[in-house]
């Protein structure tokens, strides 16, 4: 019996961790302007922008479409996937997984001209669960510092 009951607790396990991993994306649902999202409830997500966010980002000397492209190499060299918006409309929504488990993030981004320069919004937020571990911050900060590296 107990046997029994550690085979259908390991294929329900089994079955979790395949529906996190192969979960479609709907990206009508996770590409979001980060500029007017309002903010989540849960703790599991980082929000970037001018007000109300949990940081601002930089004003880059650069214009709009060269950071646009350079967030997009900086996100695809992080091993994000672009599921939505496109690097000429200067917004776009990335997947990227955690090691392990493969739990999916959305990180939605905008990027926006400020006066000479262009700076962008950002909101990454986790797919599943309360918390993120600080991955969805960390993930933003680095590629903010990639970004000063480049500009």
């Amino acid at each position: 019996m107990i046997k029994v009951i550690a085979i259908a607790a390991a294929a329900v396990l089994l079955g979790v961790v395949a529906y996190i991993r192969l979960a479609p994306h709907d990206p009508a649902r996770w590409h979001e302007d980060p500029t007017l999202v309002a903010r989540p409830s849960t703790p599991n997500y980082h929000l970037i922008r001018l007000v109300g966010g949990d940081a601002i980002a930089p004003v880059f000397d650069a214009t709009p479409a060269a950071l646009a492209q350079a967030l997009d190499d900086v996100a695809r060299d992080d091993g994000a996937e672009l599921i939505a918006g496109s690097v000429e409309d200067g917004r776009m929504t990335y997947v990227t997984r955690t090691r392990w488990m493969g739990y999916p993030d959305y990180t939605s981004v905008k990027v926006t001209e400020v006066g000479e320069g262009a700076s962008f919004a950002a909101f990454a937020r986790a797919r599943f669960g309360q918390s993120d571990l600080g991955v969805n911050r960390a993930r933003l900060e680095r590629w903010t510092a990639a970004l000063k590296a480049r500009f």
